[in-house]
């Protein structure tokens, strides 16, 4: 199929679902809480009102938190939705609240770990580009929308998301437009700020979140002297700090492929060690990334998470699929809670017993593990 053509399907998918809701009952929107979910959060959250809905709650996923566990379906049940939209928080068989009863919609990107039952699932995973979460967002919305032109006065939100997931360069057609308009200098910005929030060491996702739903464009959002704005600028000023602290630190190399057969024979990992209470692991993988383009680089954060090493892995070859090779590995009661994503871009959360046991299944050394909490 071609974009297009995944497009349409999609679209009718969002209207099947639009047909499902109950419009005057509550419907509770449940994203990620980095620049990409958020944005597509925020579309939702001001979009679904143009469309009708009288009662829309848009919360940020928790520090570690899955969308697909216990804690993640109780703490949205006491938000009593009568629907549900679920946006950059993967899509897994094991749903959120279908068995409830709720019309749950699903608009993704990243690769899927099945389908749950009665949910609607948007994905834009094995389309050609792939679309971000809030890329998809504003298409499924601007689709469905009475008045068009209102609508597209939002579109420097889902910009923000294009920007952070894909680059500058992304290929969402209105992207150069939308540069035009408000100026990439401020959409930067405000990418910078939004993600900043849930970086640093305290975790202000409702901050960033509360802003996209608040302001008319990125100038006003980057520029605002409201508490709330300072609260951005002052995280961003801390991740900038750790990043550089983090920067300093070398890689260590697997010697030997990793176990279970998935991974081509030819495969070393690369590990980089950081201690820090803000979300620098995947700024640092990243960083790496474009400096040892042989190998997918592991990032491993023992100061984020108290007792959990949170661990980001970026790659460049395409030859490589990160959550088949994760998913390979045995980690017991841990298995199915990490290494999703997307094939270059993976990570989770592990006590260090069980990082250092991925460690040894990857073909590193002893002398490579993380410290026990």
């Amino acid at each position: 199929m071609t974009f297009n053509q995944h497009l349409v399907a999609a679209q009718d998918t969002f209207r099947d679902w639009i047909g499902r809701a109950d419009r005057a009952g509550r419907t509770v929107v449940f994203c990620h809480f980095d620049a990409d979910g958020l944005g597509a959060g925020a579309l939702f959250g001001r979009g679904l009102p143009l469309l009708g809905f009288e009662d829309v709650v848009v919360v940020p996923s928790g520090r570690s938190e899955s969308a697909f566990s216990d804690e993640a379906r109780d703490r949205l049940r006491t938000l009593a939705p009568d629907a549900l939209v679920v946006t950059d928080l993967g899509v897994n068989e094991r749903g959120t609240l279908e068995a409830d009863g709720v019309p749950v919609l699903y608009v993704d990107h990243h690769r899927l770990s099945g389908e749950p039952e009665g949910g609607a699932v948007v994905s834009g995973y094995d389309w050609d580009p792939i679309p971000c979460s809030a890329w998809l967002a504003y298409e499924l919305l601007e689709g469905a929308a009475p008045d068009v032109d209102e609508f597209r006065e939002l579109d420097w939100i889902a910009a923000v998301g294009v920007i952070s997931d894909l680059g500058e360069k992304a290929p969402w057609p209105l992207l150069a437009d939308a540069k035009t308009r408000h100026t990439a200098k401020w959409l930067k910005e405000t990418v910078a700020l939004v993600n900043a929030a849930r970086r640093a060491p305290k975790f202000d996702a409702y901050a960033a979140l509360d802003a996209l739903m608040t302001f008319d464009g990125p100038k006003a959002l980057a520029t605002a002297e409201t508490p709330e704005a300072e609260r951005l600028r002052e995280a961003r000023d801390v991740v900038k700090a750790e990043v550089a602290e983090a920067r300093k630190a070398a890689p260590v190399f697997s010697d030997r492929p990793a176990r279970g057969g998935v991974a081509p024979d030819d495969l070393r990992f690369a590990l980089v060690r950081v201690h820090s209470p803000a979300q620098v692991h995947p700024l640092i993988a990243q960083q790496w990334r474009g400096r040892l383009k042989g190998y997918p680089v592991i990032c491993a954060n023992t100061g984020y998470l108290d007792g959990l090493v949170a661990f980001s892995t970026r790659s460049s070859r395409t030859d490589v699929s990160l959550p088949e090779v994760y998913q390979a590995i045995d980690t017991g009661a841990w298995n199915g809670r990490w290494g999703h994503g997307h094939d270059q871009a993976s990570g989770g959360h592990l006590p260090p017993d069980v990082f250092n046991g991925v460690l040894d299944a990857l073909g590193f050394e002893p002398d490579a593990h993380v410290p026990d909490a």
